[in-house]
């Protein structure tokens, strides 16, 4: 059964459609089967996978892609968990009725967040939106300039960081007007390092949820039997 990872925050321009464009990309080149799904309105990695398409031909991206309104996400989550093994959700800002049904579709949970006093505060919203749902979250510090000192305030005011931060790259941008990934216009960049880094973090923190599961069961069968 698929994983699925949604891209959540609630203020506009955090860098959600390249971190997920990204994300998927990398997952599909470890040779998962990757859905992406874009449930935000403005369709920004919709016309990105539409540039993909055109590169590479339609139904040769490597993905399964998809976008629909939010009322659609839980059914279309339910057929893909059959077909993938990861479904990315590029969801739109603001806590409405679309992003409260990405996050409750997800089982982790993925906030990009620039060094910026605004999107610190826009990240609590959906931390706590995220906790109320009881699904792991990882905040992404995200499009961070050399030497800043505004990460590192940020840093000490938020939790659950993510080991990892994507730096403010020329070749994030430039990749996805190519409707690629830095992972696959110049995979040895630090730009591309930093996208591995994130998707193995994720990977780790995704197989230890899959361990907690599998002993919940057996933890609850040894009670049984010992009463």
């Amino acid at each position: 059964m698929a994983k699925v990872i949604t891209i959540a925050q609630q203020k506009g321009g955090a860098g959600k459609t390249t971190v997920a464009a990204h994300i998927a990309v990398a997952l599909a080149q470890k040779g998962n089967r990757v859905a992406a799904l874009d449930i935000d309105p403005q369709g920004s990695l919709s016309y990105w996978h539409g540039l993909r398409e055109k590169r590479f031909g339609e139904g040769y991206t490597g993905l399964v892609f998809n976008a629909l309104s939010g009322w659609r996400v839980g059914s279309e989550v339910a057929r893909l968990r059959k077909q993938c093994d990861f479904i990315i959700i590029d969801s739109p800002p603001h806590t409405e009725t679309e992003a409260r049904t990405a996050v409750r579709s997800a089982d982790f949970i993925l906030i990009p967040v620039q060094p910026s006093p605004t999107d610190l505060w826009a990240t609590k919203a959906t931390l706590e939106l995220a906790k109320a749902e009881k699904i792991p979250v990882k905040v992404l510090l995200n499009r961070v300039p050399a030497n800043s000192r505004l990460a590192g305030i940020i840093r000490e005011e938020l939790t659950d960081l993510a080991e990892t931060t994507l730096g403010s790259r020329v070749l994030f941008a430039a990749a996805l007007m190519e409707g690629r990934a830095a992972t696959e216009v110049e995979p040895g960049s630090r730009a591309a390092g930093e996208v591995k880094a994130l998707v193995k973090e994720i990977l780790a923190l995704v197989k230890d949820e899959e361990e907690e599961e599998e002993k919940a069961p057996k933890a609850r069968k040894k009670e049984l039997v010992s009463a």
